[in-house]
């Protein structure tokens, strides 16, 4: 890709910092998901939301960032992201406190991650952009949602299915 080059991004808050993930990655944004409690899953893990006909769990991306847990009295949003690993494809749901634009991003305006500072994983982020003044950490959606994510997701969708048959 040269420099020129611009990828789309979707915007969304988290507290009060800017994240973006790469468009291609998310199917759907759903207002105010009603999010059914699970008993014995990860703290991570809300609940389950019932998305196109299919039992999706919900991951709480501010505890995953070690932010403060989201109140899901507050109006929420949830991001669903189609991801793949190098055998599967998965669809994985997770919250955002708001959902703001879509924005072109150049590749020469990906700056570094700073090591300093950031109380979260800088693993799952893949750069930085400087947009007016706000700064916008650019998410890597594959490395947030680990394979052991995954499979934790996909056994509360498998025992919650054979649960209700």
């Amino acid at each position: 890709m040269n420099n020129m080059e611009k990828q789309t991004f979707l915007t969304f808050l988290l507290g009060k910092e800017f994240f973006a993930v790469n468009v291609k990655m998310v199917l759907e944004v759903l207002e105010k998901q009603n999010i059914t409690k699970v008993p014995k899953t990860p703290e991570h893990i809300l609940g389950i939301i019932n998305f196109r006909g299919e039992i999706l769990p919900v991951t709480d991306t501010r505890l995953k960032f070690n932010l403060p847990p989201h109140n899901l009295d507050d109006k929420n949003y949830v991001i669903v992201y189609d991801l793949s690993t190098e055998n599967n494809k998965y669809v994985i749901a997770a919250t955002a406190d708001a959902v703001k634009d879509v924005i072109e991003i150049a590749e020469n305006e990906i700056k570094p991650v700073p090591e300093m500072g950031i109380s979260y994983n800088t693993k799952f982020i893949s750069g930085v952009v400087r947009r007016n003044n706000d700064f916008i950490l650019l998410l890597d959606i594959e490395k947030i949602f680990s394979l052991s994510d995954i499979e934790a997701m996909e056994s509360i969708s498998i025992s919650e299915t054979s649960e209700q048959v």
